[in-house]
């Protein structure tokens, strides 16, 4: 039995594979590796983001401080009645520019003044400390004469006054514009092109001037700002400081950061930055970009009402660490393993399962072939019990015959003998006469002896059919016990086979044998009745009932073998029974009941 159901679930096509297994843990592996590499390189992007919206807000923060500290410098100048080198110098040393405003390069004050004053202004100029702090003379650049000036006085640091001390900034129409549109209204103005820078010339920076305007007079029109204007104070902040001070903290190597100053209206085309290029990190040491894929990112800034537009671009490479290009791959490792176990188990479940189900089967059909030979054992020791019952009671028939043909033949004659012996005697010899007498009392009781065998055994008034063989016992029973008893038979039993008879007369006589010995019945009652094709007879008494312990009491057959008397000829036993109310015995019997013959030697092959 084990070899055959181990060969069943090698066989069965339903059985998993491992191979499947091995498949679909690569798959759920590939799965895991293109979910991780996708989540590093979007996590990738959106870090290179912000970085790069980092960087758009630290440039500006640094274009606000620059801002901030062109303020701080025109109210320096608007609080004071007049600044001098020294003062100047200490103002911006105390700016600490260096430290705290690493962007700004320069930082300065352009006096107006008109072409009426001009003479006098330069001989003031002239005669005030001259070479002071490393001043150089002053004149007026570039020379000629024109309607007003607005010319740089001070200067920080020092080191740029050799080409910018005494510079007309209104020398050119665009500044000389700008700057009276920034007088007249009293704003910052930024010519928006690119100045050198005085400590490096391959470095550009920004200009920002604010007008400066005596502190005395209100400011309330145009014409009181013209008639109050002293000037103004400009700085100028290198744009590459200021960019590589916002690129500080940002840990992507190989970013590349390029910075455009946009006229108004103008787009990109093509792709390609639009405008005018004002950094641009490869310029400042920042390496090549690899040719690999790279991400961009474009991301406006405000400059004093001009657009600036930054654009970032890095290598892809670059935005990832040396760990998260083995994180796909250990996901897929984990994605592998993960599914591989979970598949193993379910395997074994699967497995186990059908192992199960297989010794579930053979154990069912070992039941239902042990069943099937239990039903036919047990149906083969019915017709056993039902042949040795038939061969009991032609027993006792042939019996009861031979008692009555040979033994109550004999009796006959010998009282037939003693009766004429007894006769004969009677006058002449009394005391052969007593003994004769004596003799044939004795036949009689033997006789009587006899006859009662004879009916134990098989009673001759079956033959007349089973409502006189009722009646019979019935009336004996009565006679034996003294208890009353009725019969009800308004139709009268059917003709039946004479094994059906038979059955019912004993199952009569096992009743009222237990009525007698332990009923404590003072009345029965045995009714027969035809219903159709079954044959109905019960038998009721008033006694002490049935205790349910007393069916199945050891070595006690009597109801036992009335129910299968009835269950051999097709038939039904049943035994109703109520402490102190009495017992009914029920039984019914097919009429057209018959059995078929039953030979020894089937059960001897068996």
């Amino acid at each position: 039995m084990d070899h055959v159901t181990t060969g069943k679930l090698q066989g069965d096509p339903a059985t998993p594979s491992w191979w499947s297994g091995v498949l679909l843990s690569v798959m759920v592996g590939g799965c895991f590796y293109a979910w991780m590499a996708n989540s590093l390189e979007t996590e990738a992007v959106e870090r290179f983001r912000n970085q790069a919206r980092s960087i758009q807000y630290n440039v500006a923060g640094g274009i606000k401080a620059c801002t901030d500290v062109l303020r701080g410098t025109a109210s320096h100048f608007q609080a004071a009645d007049s600044i001098s080198r020294e003062s100047f110098h200490r103002y911006v040393q105390g700016l600490d520019i260096q430290r705290n405003f690493p962007a700004i390069a320069t930082i300065n004050f352009a006096q107006y003044v008109t072409d009426k004053d001009r003479d006098a202004f330069e001989r003031q100029m002239r005669s005030s400390a001259v070479r002071q702090l490393g001043y150089p003379e002053f004149q007026i650049l570039p020379a000629g004469r024109r309607a007003h000036y607005t010319v740089i006085t001070l200067l920080e640091p020092v080191y740029g006054a050799r080409t910018k001390f005494g510079f007309d900034l209104s020398a050119r129409a665009a500044s000389d514009n700008a700057l009276a549109e920034a007088r007249d209204k009293g704003v910052l103005t930024s010519s928006g092109m690119p100045i050198q820078l005085p400590e490096s010339p391959t470095q550009f920076g920004m200009p920002l001037r604010l007008p400066v305007y005596r502190s005395d007079l209100p400011l309330n029109t145009v014409a009181e700002r013209r008639a109050a204007y002293l000037g103004s104070v400009g700085i100028g902040f290198s744009v590459p400081r200021l960019v590589e001070a916002a690129m500080v903290d940002v840990p992507v190597h190989g970013i590349r950061v390029r910075l455009y100053s946009v006229p108004s209206g103008m787009k990109a085309q093509g792709g390609q930055p639009a405008g005018h290029l004002l950094f641009d990190s490869l310029e400042t040491g920042q390496g090549r970009l690899p040719p690999e894929a790279h991400v961009q990112l474009s991301l406006p800034l405000n400059f004093n009402g001009r657009v600036w537009q930054a654009y970032f671009d890095a290598p892809r490479a670059a935005l990832f660490s040396t760990f998260d290009a083995y994180l796909p791959w250990l996901a897929a490792l984990v994605g592998f393993v993960s599914t591989l176990l979970m598949y193993a188990l379910f395997h074994a479940q699967v497995s186990s399962r059908r192992r199960a189900l297989q010794m579930a089967r053979d154990m069912t059909r070992e039941l239902r072939d042990s069943q099937a030979r239990l039903q036919l054992s047990h149906q083969r020791l019915r017709r056993l019990a039902a042949h040795a019952e038939q061969i009991k009671e032609e027993e006792r028939k042939r019996i009861a015959r031979e008692i009555h043909d040979d033994l109550g033949q004999s009796l006959l004659a010998l009282r037939i003998e003693a009766d004429l012996l007894a006769n004969r005697t009677a006058h002449r010899h009394p005391k052969l006469y007593a003994r004769a007498s004596a003799t044939l009392r004795q036949i009689d009781d033997t006789i009587r002896s006899v006859r009662n065998i004879i009916n134990d055994l098989r009673p001759n008034v079956l033959d007349l059919g089973l409502s006189a063989a009722v009646e019979w016992q019935v009336t004996q029973f009565r006679k034996r016990s003294g208890i009353a008893c009725d019969v009800v038979d308004p139709d009268g039993a059917p003709e039946l086979d004479d094994r059906c008879g038979v059955a019912l007369f004993r199952v009569l006589q096992e009743s009222l044998s237990n009525i007698l010995q332990h009923a404590r019945a003072t009345h029965v009652r045995v009714e027969l009745r035809h219903l159709g094709g079954t044959l109905k007879m019960t038998i009721t008494d008033n006694g002490i009932g049935l205790h349910d312990s007393s069916r199945n009491k050891t070595g006690s057959f009597g109801l036992v073998g009335m129910e299968e008397r009835m269950s051999l000829l097709g038939g039904d036993c049943s035994i109703l029974s109520r402490p102190h109310g009495g017992t009914t015995v029920t039984v019914t019997v097919p009429v057209a009941w018959r059995v078929a013959p039953v030979q020894l030697g089937e059960f001897a092959s068996h």
